[in-house]
Parts: structure tokens; sequence; C-alpha cells
């Protein structure tokens, strides 16, 4: 069965928030864009609204779908991860559950250990290619 996940790309100043797994998490000290899992009945958008709220205190307005993934890992687990764009949120960011967030530039993206799923889509970042 395939896991549905929805992750942001939270852009500001031309940088983006990455946030760092604890090491109790599956895939542990791996860095990852904030998101989680799309509850059933729940739209995508309204998952990682609740997700961001949950996760860093922000209110924030969820922008286009920018990319769709689906990984399989060695294990046997696959999930379909869609990024979509924020520009815009309401609140102070805090750290509720991660290890760390930093707002890194594009170019420094490939240079943190992220999830194996993201990547593809860290590289497109990297380069210019998404948003």
């Amino acid at each position: 069965m395939m896991k549905r996940v929805v992750a942001a790309l939270i852009m500001k100043d031309g940088k983006v928030l990455v946030c760092q797994r604890t090491r109790h998490q599956t895939m542990p000290l791996k860095w990852e864009f904030p998101g989680g899992k799309i509850e059933a009945g729940e739209q995508p958008r309204d998952a990682l609204r609740r997700e961001l709220e949950e996760e860093l205190g922000i209110d924030a307005r969820i922008g286009e779908e920018v990319a769709r993934i689906c990984h399989k890992y060695k294990n046997g687990g696959a999930v379909e991860l869609r990024f979509y764009v924020v520009h815009q949120y309401k609140g102070e960011i805090e750290n509720r559950i991660f290890r760390d967030i930093r707002w890194a530039r594009r170019s420094e993206l490939p240079s943190y250990d992220f999830l194996e799923a993201d990547l593809e889509l860290v590289r497109d970042l990297a380069k210019g290619k998404v948003v």
C-alpha cells in the first residue's frame, strides 16, 4: 500500500526551510521538507496546512503543487510525495518536533543529507528548475 505524503517548500528571501529528523524518528537525522501523511478523507492541501500547524506553529497559505514523486524504498515501502510551495503564512515559525530547522540557499541544499525520496527534487531546486 502506498503511503501518501505532502510536503511544503516554504520560501523566504530566496531560501527554503529544511528540517532535520530527531534520532528517534524513522530514518533518523535525515533532512526533509516539513509535512506529513494525508489522513483518510483529507484533501492534500488540508493535510499540509494541518501538518505545518502541528510541526511549525504557522497558518500557511498552500500554493501550487510543484512536484509529485513516487518513491520505492529498498525495504519494500512506497511513498507518493506531493510538494507544494508556500510563500505566505501567519505566525512565527517555531521548531516543535525537529532536531533542527534551517533556512538554506538553494545552492546549499545538496550538501544536506536528505531523505532518499527527496533527492531528485533537491537537485532540481538547487539548479533552479523548480519554484
